[in-house]
């Protein structure tokens, strides 16, 4: 059996809804992605930040978990830290209420494709992860979660269908992503809770 690693990326978040410290929300969010991760299966997880985060995934990760400390907060750079694995996930960590079965969808592909994007859900630039088969193809371009799109993926594939395009998912990038959450679907504890002490909905 391949082994597989899914890695949530701590990136930079540029917003926090109003009454709420943006440093919270950040950690309320990966705390949710964390903890999602954890209830995969045939899976490893990790979690990749820029040095000068280190202490925020350490508060955040369950005991043995592997915390990759990498230059840039890119996909590319985190799958260049991975050694010993056959296939690999970097999913962005502001994506409190995303379902298992997303990652798997992203992860599903790579027994017969090189490469596998979600986009983020609602159209616009940015993806929601990227998954490969290490060694990561040479003709991968560096992206961008918040960025980049399926097409940038696949500029310098030798043909299209070398990479696949998964089911996307919302991320909280901006005041009117707050409005998908729904507060009837299971999971996202520490983003609910941080969201109920402001007096928001959650």
């Amino acid at each position: 059996m391949a082994r597989r690693v899914v890695v949530a990326l701590l990136g930079p978040v540029p917003w926090s809804p109003p009454g709420v410290d943006r440093a919270e929300w950040r950690a309320a969010l990966a705390e949710d992605v964390i903890d999602l991760f954890a209830t995969l299966n045939e899976v490893e997880v990790a979690v990749a930040v820029t040095p000068a985060d280190r202490a925020l995934a350490d508060a955040l990760v369950w005991p043995g978990t592997a915390v990759y400390e990498v230059a840039e907060p890119t996909p590319n750079a985190v799958f260049a830290a991975l050694d010993g694995y056959d296939q690999a996930a970097v999913l962005s960590a502001d994506v409190p209420d995303l379902p298992a079965l997303t990652v798997g969808k992203l992860l599903r592909p790579l027994t017969t494709r090189s490469v596998a994007v979600a986009p983020v859900e609602g159209g616009g630039a940015g993806l929601l992860g990227v998954a490969v088969r290490l060694p990561v193809p040479e003709w991968l371009p560096p992206l961008d979660l918040d960025t980049a799109t399926p097409a940038d993926a696949r500029a310098g594939a030798p043909a299209p269908g070398d990479v696949a395009v998964t089911a996307g998912w919302r991320r909280q990038r901006g005041p009117a992503d707050l409005a998908t959450l729904d507060p009837a679907f299971e999971g996202w504890e520490a983003t609910r809770a941080l969201l109920s002490g402001s007096g928001r909905p959650g």
